[in-house]
């Protein structure tokens, strides 16, 4: 039999949820697919399985992690296959199911530490943490096989507040929802910590969506966000925690409780199945569609697994997607047909028409959105220091292809646009450089680094940036001094480290060093590794700018320090540059 033949009892299509044909699916991955027919039937024909023996003599044990949420519903289908005898080729499958939160599971992935090959197979509540792990090279390897099951995000409150705000007949969107739970401290809104929770991030990657259509967007999405970081749990089961503990009774005034929750639908679910008489949330729909959580089905370095485990893992799988299997989680209230939602699955939620619990957004959120997002979150919520050096060499006077505007006039936009998103305990200044702007030095300091509230010469620091990047003009015939100048911007960023913010250094260059008295990149290496200090981190973000720019020699210097090097052929891009490499420095403290 092939290494990667299908387990009997496998039926294509058998994986759940059913979907509709907008809706993004984890596809069955082509190397699992090989070799699918003959296998069990060769296995009897050559004696090795006899049909008077028990599966059990020959059972495959198949460790599985598995996101709090989904756990107990996978348990029970483990125990459904034990009393079943539920066989891949003939054995026995023996599931043991752990539950593990996700992002602590993908830390482990990403980090290689040895508890993170303690299992086969791995079911997260969202393929966010699977699109990580992949993105990553140095991960621990996983493969996704397909998604289990489905639940939507909405907003679920205790009754006094939902009837406060018309439920079940209002409806209303994600910005609407935000606005009226995030401008009223009677309506107090608790998320999971989107840095560690599928379900916030989701919601907050839709707020901010929905949020940045509208004027002066991103400076609103910025405020949601930190509106919800005054409230924001480490986990899903920490935020359900925050409810007060008598939803009827006089806690619910505690203003350390929460009225509201971003929660799933099987959250929800599962929180009024075991509430008392009378204390059932309920649960809001929003109108421009609920994202998400797809629970995908992963095999964890699945090169490492033998045949018989990746064979189990698969066969498990497709049992969730078999009738009984179903079952077992609509039972638990998860949705596995999103044409067939059960009408008990949604009351016992805490929903009822004419809340929308069929809306799902036209597209689900990309990969880029979800990154903004958590970058928006990381910077705001954890306020950010960041000094940006930007190249005003000749060459950012050279168009954009496909605009009528220079390198220059692009990045000065997506500066703007990047600095909207900071709040005004942000700390941000601005160094220019080419070659000799300053005397003999290749720099210049522009605006000191300081808190954008800040006021100096009767303007605020944010107005002064704002001023200096609309300022910003390509020196004729300017050289790139790009070795002296980052040496001295990330001596000056070290030296001026604070506490408590996420420190970093922005550099934006479109070429390579032009200087030849200037220090070489070797030694500028070894004294930026000089500074670096685990204790106190402040990685470098290197932006190259175009074709012309040597992102290898940039991914050297950036390393040096803990960050990392970005290639952007259109300068529009930088503003998410930016957030996605703020996710990555965050993500490996």
């Amino acid at each position: 039999m092939g290494r990667h033949s299908l387990p009997d009892g496998f039926r294509r299509g058998a994986t759940g949820p059913r979907r509709r044909a907008r809706r993004r699916n984890v596809a069955l991955t082509t190397a699992l697919l090989v070799a699918a027919a003959g296998g069990t039937a060769a296995a009897v024909d050559g004696g090795v399985l006899s049909f008077g023996s028990s599966c059990w003599d020959s059972a495959v044990r198949l460790r599985i992690a598995a996101a709090p949420g989904i756990a107990p519903a996978l348990k029970d289908a483990a125990g459904y296959a034990r009393d079943n005898d539920v066989t891949s080729d003939g054995s026995c499958l023996d599931v043991q199911v752990t539950a593990q939160d996700a992002y602590k599971v993908t830390d482990a992935l990403r980090s290689n530490e040895k508890s993170a090959t303690e299992f086969e197979a791995w079911v997260p509540d969202s393929g966010v943490w699977v699109s990580r792990i992949m993105a990553d090279g140095k991960s621990v390897p996983v493969t996704p096989a397909g998604n289990v099951a489905s639940s939507p995000v909405g907003v679920a409150m205790i009754p006094t507040a939902a009837k406060s705000l018309g439920w079940p007949v209002k409806t209303y969107s994600w910005t609407e929802l935000a606005d009226a739970t995030t401008t009223s401290e009677r309506l107090r809104l608790g998320a999971g910590d989107p840095s560690r929770s599928a379900t916030g991030l989701l919601a907050l990657t839709r707020l901010t969506h929905a949020v940045g259509k509208a004027k002066d967007g991103d400076i609103l999405a910025a405020a949601t966000a930190k509106a919800l970081s005054l409230r924001a749990s480490d986990s899903d089961s920490q935020v359900l925690d925050t409810l007060p503990r008598d939803l009827s009774g006089t806690e619910q005034g505690n203003p350390k409780r929460n009225q509201a929750l971003i929660l799933s639908e099987q959250a929800a679910f599962a929180y009024n199945t075991t509430a008392d008489s009378g204390d059932d949330l309920d649960l809001f729909y929003p109108k421009d569609g609920s994202p998400l959580l797809d629970f995908p089905f992963a095999l964890v370095d699945e090169p490492a697994l033998t045949t018989d485990e990746s064979r189990a893992a698969l066969r498990f799988m497709t049992l969730l997607g078999e009738p009984d299997g179903r079952r077992i989680l609509e039972k638990h209230g998860f949705r596995t047909d999103d044409d067939d939602i059960p009408d008990k699955l949604v009351t016992r939620a805490g929903g009822r028409a004419p809340q929308p619990y069929r809306e799902l957004p036209d597209t689900p959120a990309t990969d880029k959105e979800i990154e903004e997002a958590l970058g928006m979150w990381t910077i705001t919520v954890q306020s950010a220091r960041l000094t940006t050096v930007v190249d005003i060499s000749a060459s950012m006077s050279k168009p954009v292809p496909g605009t009528s505007e220079s390198r220059m006039e692009v990045t000065k936009s997506a500066l703007s646009q990047a600095l909207a998103t900071f709040t005004p305990q942000d700390e941000v200044g601005l160094w220019t450089f080419s070659r000799k702007v300053d005397g003999e030095r290749d720099y210049r300091v522009l605006v000191p680094t300081e808190r954008l509230a800040g006021r100096a010469a009767g303007s605020t620091q944010r107005d002064l940036l704002s001023a200096a990047f609309d300022s910003l003009k390509p020196v004729k015939d300017g050289a790139t001094g790009l070795y002296d100048t980052t040496l001295a911007a990330y001596k000056e960023a070290t030296a001026s480290y604070t506490k408590g913010k996420f420190n970093g250094l922005v550099l934006l260059t479109d070429g390579v060093n032009d200087d030849p008295g200037s220090i070489s990149r070797s030694a500028l290496v070894a004294q930026l590794r000089q500074l670096t200090d685990p204790d106190r981190p402040v990685p470098l973000i290197a932006i190259a700018v175009g074709p012309e720019a040597d992102k290898k020699e940039l991914d050297e210097i950036a390393e040096a320090t803990g960050g990392s090097a970005h290639l952007v052929t259109d300068p529009s891009q930088i503003h998410s540059v930016i957030l996605k490499a703020v996710v990555r420095a965050g993500d490996q403290k």
